[in-house]
């Protein structure tokens, strides 16, 4: 095929709908894909999905917050009230301090929150200080939620104080500190200014106290949390970048190979072709997956070890056969006998002069093999087989199925890196099979 030719057959592709589409799903993954690793660097991604202190501000199991706003609902957000923003009193006795911190947040949600929980930090105190907590509410009913003493760092559970929960008529502490007085039926939220007072005794007399209080939201996000409380969007970006690594690498690593193998093969013939061949049909007949799965089980995880399993598995494939037919017609051209007149040797002609000649033909089988890998990489991570640190699509996956997600309705979990598989597999494959009907002979229009 001549430049001119492969030229028009550019052109070409521009008519059909369906590759313009497919470019266009495949170039924002590949945005998202390089701007990920920019946003997010590699470390902090494992580090914040392996989960922290962050993720301890965030709500269990919430849904995207998007899906709530299709809804016309008016589901709680997170809310945060730290205590540098709070104006403290400080009123100093023999020995110590007494504090008296202020956590006050407007409540506007038309839905309770999904727990409340508040954090103490007390650093550099010889004697851990005291606190007394005190509940307010717009209607000025005042709730006593107990003392505790603070030590280093302490999460105080305020929705599962049952004897609090008791006190409240049976309400769980989330929704009874929040609801108005009952009357009959469902309790409603009471919407106005809530004040939390930390009355604090501190034996020192410069190391400070530390609070924050956290109101867990319904939603959270565009993509959710899960159960352990993390982002499922770090997952959905950074599973990009991983997926399209995974399925480029393999489909170029297979490809080139087996190219290349197949090549030599025709070219040399006798016993190469022939040893070619038949660990082709031995290799045909091994399947891929559980090999995978027992490389996974007995072997390692990792990413680049399942990726470098499939790239060897992908060799001596059943392509090599596609190829070698492709390449027997040209061992016999007259440029190549005239290649050979002039001196040229025998890598230079395989190089230079024969596999030129089937890249075209080539290329939309190797765009439609990319999201064959990713599949497979989902499918190992599904099965439990996925890298352990990696945050991937196939990861989300396999948490949502062990824990139930379907079950338990929440669909977002899964709905959302099942669509991000289903718009890379459509994205390759529209655009591949546009390239076949230009580039093949056979489908090309008239």
């Amino acid at each position: 095929m001549s430049a001119a030719t492969e030229r028009r057959g550019w052109r070409e592709l521009a008519r059909y709908p369906s590759a313009l589409l497919g470019v266009l799903i495949i170039l924002l993954l590949g945005v998202v894909a390089l701007a990920t690793p920019l946003v997010i660097p590699y470390g902090e991604a494992l580090e914040r999905w392996r989960g922290g202190e962050m993720w301890q501000r965030h709500p269990v199991n919430a849904s995207p917050a998007w899906v709530d706003r299709l809804r016309g609902g008016n589901a709680a957000r997170t809310l945060t009230v730290a205590s540098h923003a709070a104006e403290v009193e400080e009123v100093p006795f023999p020995g110590g301090r007494r504090l008296q911190i202020p956590l006050e947040f407007d409540y506007a949600y038309g839905g309770f929150p999904s727990e409340i929980n508040l954090f103490l930090a007390a650093e550099g105190h010889a004697r851990a200080p005291f606190v007394r907590l005190t509940w307010e509410a717009p209607d000025g009913r005042e709730v006593a939620l107990g003392g505790y003493r603070v030590g280093r760092q302490e999460r105080v559970s305020i929705s599962q104080d049952r004897g609090l929960e008791r006190r409240l008529g049976g309400l769980a502490p989330h929704i009874g500190l929040l609801s108005a007085p009952l009357v009959e039926g469902e309790p409603e939220v009471l919407k106005g200014r809530y004040r939390l007072l930390l009355d604090a005794v501190v034996f020192d007399e410069q190391a400070g106290l530390g609070a924050e209080l956290v109101l867990y939201g319904r939603v959270h996000g565009i993509a959710g949390t899960d159960h352990q409380r993390r982002d499922l969007s770090l997952a959905l970006l950074w599973g990009t970048p991983v997926a399209l690594a995974f399925g480029l690498i393999a489909a170029v690593g297979t490809t080139l190979t087996t190219l290349v193998i197949a090549a030599v093969g025709v070219w040399y013939r006798g016993w190469v072709d022939a040893v070619i061949q038949r660990l082709t049909e031995v290799n045909m007949i091994l399947p891929v997956l559980p090999i995978l799965v027992m490389v996974g089980t007995l072997y390692s995880t990792s990413i680049w070890l399942m990726l470098g399993v499939v790239v060897l598995l992908g060799i001596f494939s059943a392509g090599i056969k596609t190829y070698r037919a492709m390449l027997l017609p040209i061992r016999e051209a007259p440029y190549i006998e005239a290649a050979l007149a002039y001196g040229a040797s025998d890598l230079r002609i395989v190089m230079r002069y024969m596999l030129p000649r089937i890249l075209p033909v080539l290329i939309p089988t190797f765009v439609t093999l990319i999201p064959t890998f990713v599949f497979l990489e989902a499918s190992l991570a599904v099965l439990g087989l996925g890298d352990p640190e990696l945050p991937t699509w196939g990861k989300v996956l396999n948490d949502a199925q062990s824990q139930s997600a379907l079950y338990n309705g929440y669909v977002y979990w899964v709905v959302a890196p099942a669509i991000l598989l289903m718009l890379t597999g459509l994205g390759f494959a529209m655009l591949g099979f546009a390239l076949d009907r230009v580039f093949n002979p056979r489908l090309r229009s008239l």
